[in-house]
């Protein structure tokens, strides 16, 4: 298939004035991790076991009215550590979404620091979590027809991951014959290809951690766990990437991108200038907004 690498620089640009050179533009003040999170903190509308760990859980958004309603799953970010970050962080743009009338079930799980995480059970959680909701679905009026996938940073993998259940091998103790199907997935400054993150010192989430998430001792680890493995996933996915990214390396995006094309999956990549990591998911953002636009879609 056709590469289509989408970007809001022309339209951004042209709001902008006109500079001598690059050399004399300033760094564009990024959103930092306490201007998000500082700020007032929307309420679920339920939250759900799916086991008895404190991370196994997930928070439903509903928007208004019966039903049934889209709906997304989100995949929190973190580095897969608990420590760093748990379903909360999605908060704002889960309100977001239910705003805009949309249905979320945002997962939590257990990190790679956490007793029970690493792997397999990091990935169990987030499948489970997942399955979950077609089991929920008629009970809070959720439409199953075409559920999207959205998750940021080391839940881009994830998201990704949850795409790619159907592909796994049949002897992987990740395997389920018949896991939630979805109709696309959106990765926000993801790290879709976990043998270049360990290879990659200058990701942000360092390369030790990779080794905890998809275990150590088997013959081959990527096998069942990193998405290029995996690939063709035979589902729409789109990329959304800032250009500023300090935790994310852009070449993580682009280097995905080529091989799912090669692979012949249908895969676009959205470059935001002027944009970090935060900003992503940010629900004020330029890069939310066209993150919102494809799972619309």
């Amino acid at each position: 298939m056709t590469l289509r690498v989408l970007t809001l620089s022309f339209a951004l640009a042209a709001l902008l004035p006109a500079a001598p050179s690059c050399a004399a533009m300033t760094a564009p003040t990024l959103l930092t991790w306490a201007d998000l999170t500082r700020r007032p903190r929307p309420q679920p509308d339920a939250t759900l076991d799916y086991g008895d760990d404190r991370m196994q859980k997930v928070d439903l958004w509903l928007p208004r009215g019966k039903g049934p309603h889209r709906v997304v799953v989100m995949v929190h970010g973190g580095c897969w550590q608990t420590e760093i970050a748990d379903r909360r962080l999605m908060d704002w743009i889960a309100d977001d979404l239910r705003r805009s009338g949309v249905a979320v079930w945002n997962i939590d799980y257990r990190g790679v620091d956490r007793s029970g995480g690493g792997y397999p059970g990091t990935f169990a959680d987030v499948a489970a979590a997942a399955d979950l909701l077609t089991v929920s679905a008629q009970r809070y009026g959720l439409d199953l027809r075409h559920v999207a996938a959205v998750g940021h940073s080391a839940g881009g993998h994830l998201a990704l991951w949850l795409a790619a259940r159907p592909r796994l091998p049949v002897d992987s103790p990740l395997h389920t014959p018949r896991p939630l199907r979805l109709a696309r997935v959106v990765s926000l400054g993801g790290l879709p290809d976990l043998e270049a993150t360990a290879a990659s010192p200058d990701n942000g989430c360092g390369t030790d951690v990779v080794a905890k998430l998809v275990g150590t001792g088997r013959r081959d680890p990527y096998a069942d766990t990193s998405i290029p493995r995996l690939l063709p996933l035979g589902v729409p996915q789109a990329l959304v990437n800032g250009r500023e990214d300090r935790i994310i390396p852009y070449r993580m995006a682009t280097d995905y991108v080529a091989r799912a094309t090669a692979a012949g999956d249908p895969v676009t990549l959205t470059t935001v200038p002027m944009t970090g990591h935060v900003e992503l998911i940010a629900p004020e953002t330029a890069a939310w907004a066209a993150a919102k636009a494809l799972l619309a879609k």
